[in-house]
């Protein structure tokens, strides 16, 4: 889950890639996948879709054991709010999803009114304003 993921685990991502356009996504789920490579598209086996992926720089180490690199993945499945608006997440979202507009390498990223499902009160609307919930 992404509020289990903390500062230090994605400290050595130098880049975060999109395969898809993150613009009109409400939110994405992220994990942190145990990969062979600090770089390169990882190997995705879920349902639904790869989003994008983060990067590792140099001093990234991997595991002692198991010889793998900690990376962000960020995904969507079949029954997210982006493919079935009046689906199961159409007024929540998932407990791993973040708005993908707030991650940067480095960030974690967090959920917004907009992730949640939630609009913004008129006055905030009125306003213009957006905060992070």
């Amino acid at each position: 889950m992404s509020s289990l993921i903390t500062e230090d685990e994605i400290s050595h991502e130098t880049e975060l890639i999109w395969l898809e356009d993150i613009e009109d996504l409400d939110y994405v789920r992220q994990t942190l996948d145990r990969l062979p490579t600090r770089m390169g598209r990882p190997p995705y086996h879920r349902d639904g879709r790869m989003i994008g992926y983060a990067v590792l720089g140099s001093t990234a180490k991997p595991s002692r054991v198991s010889g793998t690199f900690r990376r962000r993945v960020f995904w969507l499945l079949p029954h997210d709010r982006d493919s079935q608006p009046d689906g199961l997440y159409a007024k929540s979202a998932p407990a791993e999803a973040v708005d993908a507009r707030t991650l940067q390498p480095r960030v974690k990223g967090c959920k917004t009114e907009r992730s949640e499902g939630g609009p913004p009160s008129t006055a905030m609307q009125e306003l213009g304003i957006t905060l992070p919930l």
